[in-house]
């Protein structure tokens, strides 16, 4: 079967399947994978120490892939600077850039005149409809479902996607509680015209830079074995639930303040967990845990979800 929608023909992928900028975790492997198996893959770019090592990692995926892929930019990352990051990206003609986490606007301002692919996250429809303003070629909407940082509102994926198709114009891209074939098929029937996946990918081989202990537990994990963190900041995000962000909760309890649990929620304990599967630290995961049961290669993963939509076209039809 074909899956040609808006969203494949906009980036020049085989399917309509984003691989997410998962902070410390989207790097060259994972990204390549990704892109060479039909979808696009990301780098993250914000989680990099310098534009210097951005250019590597980008020549990296040039040398596992020949297909498009993207970079990702968390612009909500306390203020760090990102216009020097961008220019490599800019420099490098990098096919595909998304924003997550912040005020695009700079983003936009700075790629304007640029032949790039601009793709938004957003958590509102009031978002994606500026989003489209600014000039973004399509937006990605995560529901509350979704790991990583959510919407403050607590508005699921069902409710959202088609809320925000029926607001803008460009191809909407769902994100928040999708893992298989068949939320990929639920995506499409509310009117997205592809999906983006975080947490799937993180339980993968490919995402080289994930400890074991981090994949295993998002094997292990159920539906309600995540919760979400820095909501008294008012920039909620969801993870696994471990010993480390039930002390977070503890003192956002007490003390509702950035300074109070920034040593808790620093990049440094994100790394400490993602990385090395200490217990001082957290990891980024969405509900979608209570479906993930294995740690597939990308391949694998690709080949299993598109049997699965099929299987539901076939039904469809």
């Amino acid at each position: 079967m074909k899956w040609e929608t808006r969203v494949t023909e906009l980036l020049g992928i085989q399917y309509p399947i984003i691989q997410g900028g998962l902070a410390y975790l989207a790097y060259s492997k994972l990204a390549a994978a990704v892109s060479n198996a039909g979808g696009l893959g990301q780098i993250t770019a914000m989680s990099l120490s310098s534009p210097k090592e951005l250019r590597r990692e980008i020549h990296k995926v040039r040398k596992k892939t020949n297909r498009p892929f993207g970079v990702n930019f968390a612009i909500g990352q306390h203020g760090r600077p990102f216009a020097n990051m961008l220019d490599v990206a800019i420099e490098e003609k990098v096919p595909v850039i998304s924003m997550t986490g912040g005020n695009p606007t700079p983003v936009f301002e700075q790629l304007k005149g640029v032949d790039v692919k601009k793709l938004v996250l957003v958590a509102a429809r009031r978002q994606a409809v500026k989003a489209e303003e600014l000039g973004a070629d399509a937006v990605m909407v995560v529901g509350q479902e979704g790991g990583g940082h959510i919407g403050k509102e607590d508005i699921s994926t069902m409710v959202l996607v088609p809320q925000v198709v029926d607001h803008v114009s460009i191809p909407v891209i769902a994100s928040g509680g999708i893992g298989d074939g068949r939320g990929f098929m639920a995506a499409l029937a509310l009117g997205a015209e592809g999906i983006e996946m975080g947490t799937r990918f993180v339980a993968t081989k490919e995402c080289a830079h994930a400890h074991h202990t981090y994949k295993q537990a998002l094997v292990d994990a159920n539906e309600n074995d995540t919760t979400v963190i820095k909501r008294s900041l008012g920039a909620p995000g969801r993870v696994i639930r471990n010993g480390w962000s039930e002390r977070i909760l503890e003192i956002e309890k007490i003390e509702p303040t950035y300074n109070a649990i920034k040593e808790y929620i620093s990049g440094n304990a994100n790394r400490s967990y993602a990385h090395h599967g200490r217990e001082d630290g957290f990891g980024w995961a969405g509900q979608i845990t209570g479906r993930i049961k294995d740690i597939p290669s990308v391949d694998e993963l690709f080949e299993r979800m598109i049997y699965e939509a099929e299987k539901v076209r076939t039904k469809w039809n």
